[in-house]
Formats: C-alpha cells, structure tokens, sequence
C-alpha cells in the first residue's frame, strides 16, 4: 500500500517508493529503495523534501497513529491543483544566455552528480531508473528551450575526472537541441535526450584505467573501449524498461554512414536518424572537451574539422542541421574581428548565423586588453564582421572561460 509520509517519519526498513520534489533537490539517484541506513534517512531529512512515497507492501509501514496520507487522498488534493492549470499549455519563456548561465550551471552540476550515480550503479549490476533520467532530461531540455547555447557550453567545461559524466550530459543537451532544429515532436525530443543521457553507458563496465588513462591506448585497450556500445545495450535491455531509441543509439551511435564505424559496420539508411544525430553530438563533444592527453579544439574549429570529415562520417543533413542549432561560431568561440579586436561569442543572432553577438576584450593592435564590450553583428550595418577563428592557445587567456559566461571560475 502506498502512503505520503512526511521525512521525519522515515524508518531503516522503509522502501521508499518516490520523493516529493525534483530529482535536483537531493542527493539520491535511484528514486526507489529500501532504506537500510539511518545515514540516508539523516541525508534525505537535510534536503529540501519534505515529503516521500513509501510501498508498506515491500517494507516497514508506518504505525497508523502516525497517519499518513492514501493515494486516494493524495489524487483529490492534486486533482485540486491541476484543475486550474490543466488548460495551460506549457510555456517555457527564451531568455538570453547572461540570464541563464548561472541556472544552467546548476543544472549542470546537478546532472553530473546524477549520472556519476548512474554509472556507478550500474557498474553493481543495478537496473537503470527510468523515471529518474526521465527527470534529468527534462531540466536539461528546459534549459535548451530557455537559451540553446547556455547549458551546452557549459557542459564543454570539463576536467578529466568529470569528462565520461559530463560528456553525457552535454550530448543529452546536444541531441535535445538537434532534435528541436531537426523539427522533431516532443516525444521525439525526450527520446533524443534520453538517448544522448545514456548513450555511453557502456562505459561503466570498462576497465577504469583504461577508461581513464593519461594517454594514448594500446590496440588492446581500444578493442575494450569499442566493446562500450554493446555493453551499453545488454545493461539497458536488463534494465527491463529502456526504450527502442535509446537501444538504437547506445548501440549504433559510433557507426558511420561509409560503413567504416562499429560495432556492426553499418551504412547509409541502415543506421537510425537518431543514431546519426548521436554520432555527430558524441564526436562534438569530444573533440571540443580537455582530456588528459590532449586539449580540446575550439568550439567553431571543431566544427570546420567535422565538416571536413562530414563526407563519410556524417549524413549530411544531420550535420547541417547541428550546425544550424549551436551556430557556426558557438558560444566560447574566440574570433577577431574586422576592427583589429578579439572577442568570445555569447549569443547567437536569431536571424543569421555569421553575426553573433561578441564580447570585445583585447586589442591586437595595441596588444592589451580593454573594457569588455558587447557588439552585435547584426546592428553594425557590414562595418563590423568575423575575419577569423582564432585559436585560444595562440593567446593564452587564462580566464577566457570567465570572459563568455559570466561565471567565477568556470571551468573549474
């Protein structure tokens, strides 16, 4: 039977079915267990829930002098709720990327603690939780639908013990953002999310030293690494509740339409539209993150060398339409421009994708820095355009990440 109790109810023995809040508002990733530490009950009383779910058919009821509240009582109280809101349509209002910067960071910060969790359970054997990366997609996308650059250039930010959590959540941003360019529907557009969320999950069964390792891997360890894909979909079909786009993409997203990717060597319209799309959002993220051997590429020379590899790697039409959602010069873009003065891209031009909005900061004639400026392309009549990417490790701004987001110390 499943009662609403409040937290200071809980009991060890208790199976808590489901918080009361947003999977952002405690430390738990599974939404479902049998408490059996007094330590998880003191984490969840430390949080902001208030209320939980527990199922005294799987565990320690509640004494009825305690009470509780009957699902039956629970459903007229939100029947209450949701009469009034149940003509609404949900409206999610954009917002420019200084606004929403610093909710995305949380998000970021929230998701990669979910998914370190995920992975971790997973690693245990444990089945994936449905309703909980349904949760984390769902922040995720909000933050899309706010401002598309902001949470995806964040999530660029990693150091090498975040990258396999992070790399997740930043192509669950990516897919998301794809599929809205693409002109999928909404349910199509969780799917991607989803997809891109797990899309690595096969990672958790590799080796750590090898997933991590400083350096260059041996053909021995690159023939683990490439078992990911199908240790991925044997973890999400034992899960019992993955979906098939999910399957789909955790399985195929490292194959390539000239039949030269794995793990099954497929071709053309073999593989999945949104197999495709995760192949393009993985390599993206990639090549535009820091690794422990390597820096990562600058968000619009990344995108120059992907269009270069795009004939066999990529379908076309799904690169040109990724290019589209993050725009050819991507928020953190270092460019120069035709007054002689570098500047970061903090916001794409709603109309054209070769006037972005730039933060001037530096004057390569001068050769010192100046007062920040914000210039629109666009509103500069032609006087004012991009003459070229430049590369950040030419210049050496140590705080450039700062520079774009706003954010103190944002990349660490």
């Amino acid at each position: 039977m499943l009662k609403r109790i409040r937290v200071d109810q809980l009991r060890v023995g208790m199976y808590l079915k489901e918080f009361c809040g947003s999977w952002m508002e405690h430390p738990f990733w599974r939404s479902s267990f049998v408490i059996t530490d007094a330590k998880d009950i003191a984490s969840i009383r430390a949080s902001s829930i208030k209320e939980v779910w527990i199922d005294s058919a799987k565990g320690v009821d509640l004494p009825a002098a305690e009470g509780g509240v009957s699902v039956a009582e629970a459903q007229a109280q939100a029947d209450a709720e949701l009469a009034t809101a149940a003509s609404q349509a949900r409206e999610i209002k954009r917002v420019p990327s200084s606004v929403e910067f610093a909710r995305a960071a949380k998000i970021v910060a929230g998701s990669r603690q979910a998914v370190q969790s995920m992975f971790e359970e997973a690693r245990m054997g444990r089945a994936i939780d449905a309703l909980g990366v349904q949760e984390i997609v769902e922040s995720i996308s909000d933050s899309v639908s706010r401002n598309p650059g902001a949470l995806i250039s964040l999530a660029r930010l990693k150091n090498a013990d975040d990258y396999t959590y992070m790399h997740s959540v930043a192509v669950c941003a990516l897919m998301t953002s794809l599929a809205r360019q693409l002109g999928l529907d909404d349910a199509q557009t969780r799917s991607a999310g989803i997809s891109g969320l797990l899309h690595d999950l096969g990672k958790a069964a590799m080796p750590i030293e090898v997933l991590n390792k400083p350096g260059k891997l041996t053909d021995e360890e690159f023939a683990i690494i490439k078992s990911h894909p199908r240790e991925g979909h044997r973890m999400l079909l034992a899960s019992g509740n993955a979906e098939p786009v999910a399957l789909d993409v955790v399985l195929h997203h490292h194959e390539k339409i000239d039949g030269s990717g794995y793990p099954e060597g497929l071709r053309g319209d073999e593989i999945s539209l949104f197999a495709k799309m995760g192949a393009v959002c993985d390599v993206y993220d990639a090549i535009t993150s820091n690794r422990p051997y390597k820096s990562g590429w600058d968000p619009a020379e990344s995108l120059r060398k992907m269009a270069e590899w795009s004939n066999g790697h990529f379908e076309p039409s799904v690169f040109h339409a990724f290019v589209k959602s993050i725009g050819i010069y991507p928020i953190g873009s270092l460019v120069l421009l035709s007054c002689g003065r570098l500047g970061v891209v903090i916001e794409q031009d709603s109309n054209s994708l070769l006037t972005p909005h730039v933060r001037v900061f530096f004057s390569t004639q001068a050769r010192v820095r100046i007062a920040p400026q914000i210039v629109e392309l666009a509103r500069s009549a032609g006087k004012l355009k991009i003459v070229s990417r430049e590369d950040p490790a030419r210049w050496n701004f140590p705080d450039l990440d700062e520079i774009w987001s706003g954010l103190a110390g944002a990349r660490n």
